[in-house]
């Protein structure tokens, strides 16, 4: 069992910066391939970024390419999501996933075996 802890969450105005966190409890970090996910009021969730397992290629939704960059610190069992440039659309509750092992579709919910509680992030205009 994973145990993912987000945090970073906050409120900022719209062209502004934040960084989220995801700490993982596990002795396998460098197994996992990790992600993020988003989900606005009102609409489904939907994937924003994911890195292969043990750090590996990183990979970004159409809408977050150029402007959220992901790093990974294994010696924390932490990954990051930093957001710069954001919008009052990027206003979501911040998912943070885990998958045990490699896998083909980063970018689909039901290829992740943990899930963090999630963490609030809201853009102001």
């Amino acid at each position: 069992q994973v145990r993912l802890v987000e945090s970073g969450g906050g409120l900022v105005q719209a062209g502004g910066s934040l960084s989220l966190s995801c700490a993982a409890s596990t002795r396998s970090f460098s197994t996992l391939s990790m992600g993020w996910f988003r989900q606005a009021p009102g609409k489904e969730r939907e994937f924003v970024a994911a890195i292969g397992q043990g750090g590996g290629a990183a990979y970004f939704a159409d809408f977050v390419k150029g402007r959220f960059t992901f790093s990974v610190d294994n010696a924390a069992n932490t990954v990051y999501l930093r957001m710069n440039n954001l919008r009052p659309e990027d206003t979501a509750v911040y998912y943070c996933a885990a998958r045990d092992g490699s896998s083909w579709a980063l970018s689909l919910e039901n290829h992740y075996d943990y899930w963090g509680q999630g963490t609030q992030v809201t853009v102001s205009s």
